[in-house]
């Protein structure tokens, strides 16, 4: 086995053993691996050397110990000069671990769940007789610990306040919660009043709102506040006064169109049983009947309810009539089914065809303006961080004059195969329009996006673009922004496209963000 693949072993070693890439685990790892293959590496031999040096009592003393580097072979010795006497040695051991129960102990009660779980694991362990594998184990996990500790969760509270990272409970006590909070809840309240009472305005019956209607309804929403003010409490009465107006307006008007409908129904009616050869004594009484209602005030509901109920008596007679016509006609309501159920179908492609880009069959920029706003609802409602990537295939026009438009579309189709290819399942790629691509990257900050973003530049400019036999030389500049990083979703979009222009200004073929 060669030196290479036993280092390869190490270090798979170490990930399957959750230990960090210390040198000290390292050498460990690496004298296992080059043993378990036959290989002879004098550094491994080392601290076996010197073992043998010393005289059989520190040579069995050792060997109970378990020493196996350098560092463990100096520290014995060290303490074995540093020892006055046994008794000594042993109440020594006994403060010391007495004083490391204490610690952690302080550390189980601090603010950080996985110290504490760690710090009482630990603290079962020096209450019980451990081996050394054990202690060994239990040290590297404080080790990796301390080693991937990140603190900077903290930032996010600087908007409330100034943040101390070495105190946490003064960065806590500086907090200004109370005063954020209430504004922001005065400012919602009168947010949801003021739409509340914008739909209230709008009539229920009425097709539209007149001009007083309309104008005090956009005052409200640019102004919620305005709602706090005591001169606006008649205006808003007269309004409701108003749309009430509206709304029966809008019903007289169609009591009087209905009512004309049915004078005219009713006439027609009546010719019709007149003009029939089968008409019975029945059809005759309910055309008296007709006749009569016609005569009776008819300037209110109860009017329009007496002639549509005499309208159904008679066609009620002619229903067998009908019955017998559709079923003459049931092959032809069949064939006008099928166009139908067809041309909903088709409508239904056009519409997912209309959130897919031609030439790339990627998103194109409506759907892109959609997956957008779902991610913002996102971040606004549980705090869903996401990154923007804004791509642009350099000097795109000089390959469309060189090699001809067909080229270029070769070129746009290649390129989106590989964004596709290269992204996650949860994230989003669509063409923006033209040579421009955009990226959303669902839980991924500046930095993760900048990395991705620079795999895909690598991948374009390493690419074989081939159109006809002939390769086409084809590099991509990326600006890249972070939503958590700006105010709001324009500025987020902004700031993308000025990282692009950035890119392209300082010579293409380049990722340029906020680091």
């Amino acid at each position: 086995m060669t030196v290479k693949a036993i280092i390869n072993n190490a270090i798979k070693r170490l990930e399957n053993e959750g230990k960090l890439l210390t040198p000290d685990a390292y050498m460990d790892a690496f004298c296992k691996e080059s043993t378990k293959a036959g290989v002879r590496v004098e550094d491994c031999m080392l601290v076996e050397n010197l073992k043998n040096t010393l005289n059989r009592e520190f040579q069995k003393e050792l060997e109970k110990y378990s020493i196996r580097t350098i560092s463990e072979l100096a520290r014995f010795l060290i303490s074995k000069l540093n020892r006055t006497n046994p008794t000594h040695c042993s109440t020594l051991l006994e403060s010391q671990t007495v004083f490391t129960k204490r610690v952690l102990q302080v550390v189980e009660i601090l603010h950080n769940k996985e110290a504490e779980q760690l710090a009482r694991k630990s603290i079962d362990l020096l209450s019980r007789e451990a081996s050394a594998t054990e202690i060994d184990q239990y040290r590297q996990l404080w080790v990796n610990f301390i080693t991937t500790y990140d603190d900077s969760f903290l930032q996010k509270l600087k908007t409330l306040g100034d943040i101390d990272s070495k105190d946490l409970k003064n960065s806590v006590l500086n907090l200004k919660l109370l005063s954020s909070v209430n504004k922001d809840m005065n400012s919602l309240e009168l947010s949801l009043i003021s739409s509340l009472l914008v739909s209230s305005l709008v009539p229920s019956i009425a097709s539209s709102v007149n001009d007083k209607i309309a104008n005090l309804s956009q005052r409200i929403q640019d102004n919620p506040r305005i709602l706090e003010s005591k001169d606006i409490e008649s205006e808003i009465k007269s309004a409701i006064s108003l749309r009430i107006a509206l709304d029966k307006q809008s019903v007289n008007e169609m009591l009087e169109s209905l009512d004309g409908v049915l004078d005219k129904l009713s006439i027609r009616l009546i010719e019709m049983i007149e003009s029939s050869d089968s008409s019975t004594v029945e059809i005759q009484k309910i055309k008296n009947e007709l006749e009569l209602y016609n005569l009776q005030d008819n300037s209110n509901f109860n009017t329009a309810h007496k002639k549509l109920y005499t309208i159904a008596l008679a066609l009620e007679e002619n229903t067998q009539n009908l019955s017998k016509d559709l079923r003459n006609h049931s092959l032809e309501v069949k064939v006008l089914n099928k166009k139908i159920e067809t041309l909903e179908n088709e409508l239904l492609n056009a519409k997912e065809e209309s959130r897919e880009d031609f030439l790339t069959k990627l998103y194109n920029k409506r759907a892109l303006d959609e997956f957008i706003n779902i991610k913002e609802a996102e971040y606004g409602r549980h705090g869903h961080d996401f990154s923007i990537i804004m791509f642009d295939l350099d000097h795109f026009k000089v390959i469309n004059d060189t090699y001809g438009h067909d080229a270029g579309d070769a070129v746009l189709t290649a390129f989106a195969k590989m964004l596709k290819n290269l992204t996650r399942s949860v994230d989003i790629v669509g063409r923006f329009g033209g040579e421009e691509f955009i990226a959303i990257l669902s839980k991924t900050d500046a930095k993760g996006a900048a990395n991705f973003a620079e795999k895909v530049r690598e991948h374009v400019q390493k690419a074989h673009f081939m159109y006809k036999g002939e390769r086409i030389a084809v590099t991509v500049s990326c600006g890249v922004s972070e939503r958590a990083r700006h105010t709001s979703l324009q500025a987020l979009l902004k700031s993308a496209d000025e990282y692009l222009y950035t890119a392209k200004r300082n010579g293409r073929n380049q990722v340029a963000y906020k680091k």
